[in-house]
C-alpha cells in the first residue's frame, strides 16, 4: 500500500522541519503521445500523483521508486565508491532514502555541507566547488577537492589537516555531451605540476578528481575512464555526467555496463569513486499542476498552467520539452489534438514548459510533468512575481 506524506507548503528546507520548510520556500484517460501507458512508463501512477498534489502546484516525490533505483545502481557498482552530488536535489526526504545506498555525499558549499552534516553526522563528505572561502576550507571533509594552486596555498595557510584530491581539467576530447565542464573548473597540467611540491604531512595528496561533461552514455564515460584511471594509481574520482534523456523518459543509463567496465579498468588497490546526481534522483520527481486557461494567439495554441518555470526551471535551463501527461479533470474550454505550447504564469515569454507538443487538454485538466527530481525546484528563481511556492508531497510505502 502506498501512503502519502505531506511536506511543507513551501520549499523543504535544510533540516526538513516545518520552520525550515516555510523559510525555504488508477487508470484515467491520461493524454500525451501514449496516454496512460506513457504516464506509467515514466514511472508514476497518474491518478495517485494528481491526488497527492491536491489541486495546487506541487512536487510529488516517489520515495519507494527512488529507493529501488538507488539500490539497483549500488548493486551495479561492485568495488566502486558511490557518492551523491547534493546539488542535484538537496531535499532531506530524498537524502534520507539515498543515505543507506551511498558511501558519502558530495557537497559544493558551506550551506550544503551544513545541511548534510546535520542530517547524517559522521557520513563522509567530499567538499568541492570553485571559489571556496577561507571558512569553507576549514570545514571537516573526508576529501577536499582543490581547484587551483592558489586555493591549495590558502588551505595550507590555515594549518589544518586535510586529505586532498586535485580537480583536474584535462585536455581530452569529449563529444556528444549535453554540457562540457570547460573554462574555470579545475586545473590544467601546468597548475597540477605547480601543486605537487606544496603538499606536506598535514595536507596530503590522495589523488585526482574529474568531472568533464554531463549527458554521456556508459560507453562514452568508460572511454574517458580508461584514460583517467591511468593517471593515478591510488585514488580517482570520476565525477558524474551519466546521461538522462528528457526526450525518452523510459530510457535509463546502463549502470550494469558502466559498473562492469569500471571493474575491468580499475587497478588492483585503486580507489575509484563516482558522484552521480541527476541520474539518481531525476526520475523520482513529478511537478503536478493544473490548466487555468487555454487560448490562441495569431493561430498558435497555448495552455496557461498554474505555477511556472519559477517552480520548474529545468526545461528552460536544458532547452527541452519537459515530458508530461494530461489527466482530464477539467470541464472548461478545450484544445483538441493539436500542437500546444504549455506555459506558466510569469510575465516573460521564456516561461515555457514545452513547445508545440500535439496533445488535447482543457481548462481545469491536471498536467503531470515527469523527470522533475533533479535540478528543478532548487535551481529555479522562486521569488519572481512573488507567486506562492509549490507544495511538497512524498509517496511512501505504508
Amino acid at each position: 500500500m502506498t501512503a502519502l506524506r505531506r511536506g511543507g507548503d513551501a520549499d523543504v528546507g535544510r533540516t526538513g522541519g516545518d520552520a525550515d520548510a516555510r523559510r525555504m520556500g488508477g487508470d484515467a484517460d491520461a493524454r500525451r503521445m501514449g496516454g496512460d501507458a506513457d504516464a506509467r512508463r515514466m514511472g508514476g501512477d497518474p491518478e495517485r500523483l494528481a491526488v497527492a498534489a491536491a489541486g495546487r502546484p506541487a512536487y510529488v516525490y516517489d520515495l519507494p521508486g527512488l529507493d529501488a533505483h538507488a539500490a539497483a545502481v549500488r548493486q551495479a557498482l561492485p568495488g566502486v565508491e558511490l557518492y551523491y552530488a547534493v546539488k542535484a536535489n538537496p531535499d532531506p526526504e530524498l537524502l534520507r532514502v539515498l543515505e543507506p545506498h551511498v558511501d558519502g555525499f558530495e557537497v559544493s558549499s558551506g550551506g550544503e555541507h551544513a545541511h548534510v552534516a546535520a542530517l547524517f553526522p559522521g557520513k563522509p563528505l567530499a567538499l568541492g566547488g570553485p571559489g571556496k572561502t577561507d571558512a569553507e576550507l576549514l570545514l571537516p571533509a573526508y576529501r577536499l577537492h582543490v581547484e587551483s594552486p592558489g586555493e591549495l596555498r590558502r588551505l595550507l595557510s590555515t594549518g589544518r589537516r586535510a586529505d586532498v584530491l586535485l580537480r583536474v581539467n584535462p585536455d581530452l576530447p569529449v563529444s556528444g555531451a549535453a554540457l562540457t565542464m570547460s573554462g574555470p573548473f579545475g586545473m590544467d597540467d601546468d597548475d597540477v605540476r605547480a601543486c605537487l611540491p606544496l603538499f606536506d604531512d598535514r595536507v596530503r595528496l590522495r589523488g585526482r578528481h574529474y568531472h568533464l561533461a554531463s549527458g554521456l552514455d556508459a560507453d562514452q564515460l568508460l572511454g574517458l575512464a580508461e584514460s583517467l584511471l591511468a593517471t593515478d594509481p591510488h585514488e580517482v574520482n570520476l565525477g558524474g555526467g551519466m546521461a538522462v534523456d528528457y526526450r525518452d523518459p523510459g530510457a535509463r543509463f546502463d549502470w550494469a555496463a558502466y559498473g562492469a567496465g569500471l571493474a575491468r579498468l580499475r587497478r588492483t588497490g585503486q580507489v575509484v569513486r563516482i558522484e552521480p546526481g541527476r541520474a539518481l534522483t531525476a526520475y523520482c520527481g513529478y511537478y503536478v499542476t493544473q490548466v487555468v486557461d487555454v487560448k490562441r494567439v495569431r493561430g498558435a495554441a497555448y495552455a496557461i498552467l498554474l505555477g511556472g518555470t519559477h517552480h520548474l526551471r529545468t526545461p528552460v535551463t536544458k532547452g527541452h520539452d519537459q515530458p508530461f501527461t494530461v489527466l482530464p479533470t477539467g470541464t472548461g474550454q478545450a484544445l483538441h489534438d493539436e500542437p500546444v505550447t504549455l506555459v506558466g504564469q510569469l510575465c516573460t515569454p521564456k516561461d515555457v514548459f514545452a513547445r508545440n507538443v500535439t496533445t488535447s487538454l482543457r481548462a481545469g485538466d491536471t498536467v503531470i510533468f515527469a523527470m522533475a527530481g533533479a535540478y528543478a525546484w532548487n535551481i529555479s528563481h522562486h521569488d519572481f512575481l512573488m507567486h506562492p511556492p509549490p507544495a511538497f508531497r512524498y509517496l511512501t510505502n505504508a
